[in-house]
């Protein structure tokens, strides 16, 4: 699963990066540069795909049977925990304290800027899986929070990799008016994910920071 999740994100990056393109690009004053660009994605698309599915040939007949037999082994666990009277699934005392960890990590690096925002985002993901676990309010408002920084720090990143594929597209030709419009809204971009990201770890700081101990989950100062 794992080698066919990779193959499968390489196809979908180069359709979130043609879709970026169509989005930001299609009043680009230089036309032909436009058409290349999205000729390139679309080239490096099937390569990806043409490898996806090279994989998925070799590696789906035996995924499927190990998947159903899963399925079923999960079936039969859930079925016998039912009839004995005992919880399906133990809480792990060591998710406390990770989520614990994961919390008093959002303040580091203390400052941010374009080569620590995006490992940052995988911080920022991390945590707001495990906070949607938890039921009460607070939680859910700040995985709120966490939610919109990760989107916009993705988005950026994106953009990042739309402007490099650009700069390969107009190689030779360093004053390109598609290239300048590229780094423009990827500038922009970035200055909009990082208000949005500290705006994030001010509420966190701003917050009584409790530990998501024994029910107990993060909530909001009053």
């Amino acid at each position: 699963m794992s080698v066919l999740r990779k193959r499968l994100g390489k196809v979908c990056d180069m359709d979130v990066l043609t879709a970026h393109v169509l989005s930001i690009t299609s009043k680009t004053p230089e036309p032909e540069c436009f058409v290349q660009l999205l000729e390139y994605l679309g080239a490096k698309r099937s390569k990806y795909a043409s490898k996806l599915h090279k994989v998925a040939k070799h590696y789906g007949p035996q995924l499927r049977d190990d998947l159903a037999t899963i399925a079923e082994n999960v079936t039969d666990a859930a079925t016998q925990s039912g009839q004995n009277g005992e919880p399906a699934v133990e809480v792990d005392a060591q998710g406390a304290v990770s989520l614990e960890k994961l919390l008093s990590e959002l303040d580091r690096p203390a400052r941010l800027y374009r080569r620590t925002l995006h490992p940052y985002r995988l911080k920022v993901k991390e945590l707001r899986y495990v906070l949607q676990l938890a039921e009460d309010r607070g939680s859910q408002e700040f995985a709120k929070k966490l939610g919109e920084a990760k989107d916009a720090i993705g988005e950026w990143h994106d953009l990042g990799r739309v402007t490099r594929s650009g700069q390969k597209v107009v190689n030779g030709r360093p004053h390109s008016k598609l290239w300048r419009q590229l780094r423009r809204i990827t500038d922009e971009q970035f200055n909009k994910a990082l208000a949005i990201t500290q705006r994030m770890r001010t509420a966190y700081r701003s917050a009584k920071r409790r530990q998501l101990l024994a029910g107990r989950c993060f909530n909001q100062a009053e």
